[in-house]
């Protein structure tokens, strides 16, 4: 049986009741204890949620960064465990569930179910549907001094409950959505771990590698290394042409008059990116915003670029307003030499890990996309319960 005809199975003949979330659910903005008290921001242990806890969009937290003390408890209660808190200003549609009794910053409003309607729901059922939610609070929020949803729109928004008049069905069809979505987005995060410890592995053996002690090699100033470090002289770049242009991200543009046919490093001087570290070659030219290194014959000039990229130029700009990274201070950096057999064996190593990433990040990343597109088209097909002609869709 394929997963469209499983799917199309569980929910075939499905009774539906929509109801207004404010029927469902109560809904409380969160707060912010006072900052002038002192007690309230000492010794806390009651988790108090912010915009910083949610790092992505629809999370499922056990605790927050900051903890408050139990006196900064409003009115005495907390926010019950296993209940939504959604961004209805400022970031909105922001959502996560919360496993534990806490608060919440006011940008959040809180979703916990009526009395009447805990036994009626599975916890991480609502939490998927409040992806629907929060797409719908996007498009209809207002504009005064920062964004905010439309709440009496919110209040209104439609919830549905599958099987209303079979609360054990009910119950199994929503663990069985849940299952579905859980297994998605199990799979997309156990290849990001994946992703993250190859790329961390990487740049520890890159690390590893280009780091040198006092006494192991000689070291030069980077201006000794160089035939001439200067700037680009391109300042008219097109979309069309015959010959690439080289700026601070790469390729940026095209022209019909060539300048260079040698392989040389750049480095972008000025702007955002002042320090970013490329390898231009074949027939090019180069924007008068990016600096070139000249290397002589003798040096390997991949083992150059590799210990670039890892010394992380960007550090070195300075200036706030326009940043920038001069010649000058390209020169005068001490940089290690080491024999050519060993730059040469360094280089080979580096190259196969760079090959190895470049895998990676054709391979991994793009199954992770696809696995989220997957995620996300099941999820939009699982939580698309049918509705009646009288059912208020906004």
């Amino acid at each position: 049986m394929s997963n469209l005809s499983y799917l199309e199975k569980l929910l075939d003949g499905v009774e539906v009741e929509w109801k207004k979330l404010a029927d469902v659910f109560q809904l409380k903005n969160g707060y912010t204890p006072s900052k002038s008290k002192k007690e309230f921001w000492e010794n806390g242990t009651v988790p108090w949620f912010r915009m910083d806890d949610i790092r992505e969009n629809g999370q499922i937290l056990d605790g927050s960064l900051q903890k408050v003390s139990e006196s900064a408890i409003k009115g005495g209660k907390l926010f019950s465990e296993n209940s939504i808190i959604i961004a209805t200003s400022a970031t909105i549609g922001e959502h996560a569930l919360i496993r534990v009794p806490f608060l919440a910053n006011q940008r959040f409003t809180n979703l916990s179910l009526k009395p009447g309607y805990k036994d009626t729901f599975n916890s991480k059922f609502i939490f998927y549907y409040c992806f629907i939610l929060a797409d719908w609070c996007k498009k209809n929020t207002t504009m005064s001094s920062f964004a905010s949803v439309d709440m009496d729109g919110f209040k209104k928004f439609p919830f549905p409950i599958p099987c209303p008049n079979n609360p054990e069905k009910s119950l199994a069809i929503q663990a069985e959505i849940v299952r579905i979505l859980d297994a998605f987005t199990t799979m997309t995060a156990e290849l990001t771990a994946e992703l993250n410890m190859r790329k961390k592995q990487y740049n520890y053996y890159r690390d590893q590698l280009l780091s040198f002690e006092d006494g192991e090699v000689e070291w030069k100033a980077l201006g000794d290394v160089c035939e001439s470090i200067t700037s680009g002289k391109n300042k008219d770049k097109s979309e069309t042409g015959k010959f690439p242009v080289y700026g601070s991200t790469g390729v940026i543009g095209r022209t019909n008059i060539k300048a260079y046919e040698i392989e040389q490093i750049l480095v972008a001087r000025v702007g955002a990116n002042a320090g970013r570290v490329n390898i231009a070659s074949g027939e090019y030219d180069v924007s008068d915003n990016t600096l070139i290194l000249k290397l002589k014959t003798k040096y390997n000039l991949k083992f150059l670029y590799y210990y670039l990229v890892n010394l992380n130029l960007n550090r070195f700009v300075k200036g706030a307003g326009q940043p920038l990274l001069t010649a000058g201070q390209l020169k005068t950096m001490v940089i290690p030499v080491p024999t050519p057999e060993e730059q040469s064996r360094i280089v080979s190593i580096l190259d196969n890990f760079d090959s190895i990433t470049n895998s990676i990040n054709e391979g991994l990343p793009r199954e992770i996309e696809l696995r989220q597109k997957q995620y996300e088209y099941y999820r939009d097909l699982l939580l698309s319960f049918p509705k009646s002609d009288t059912t208020e869709v906004l």
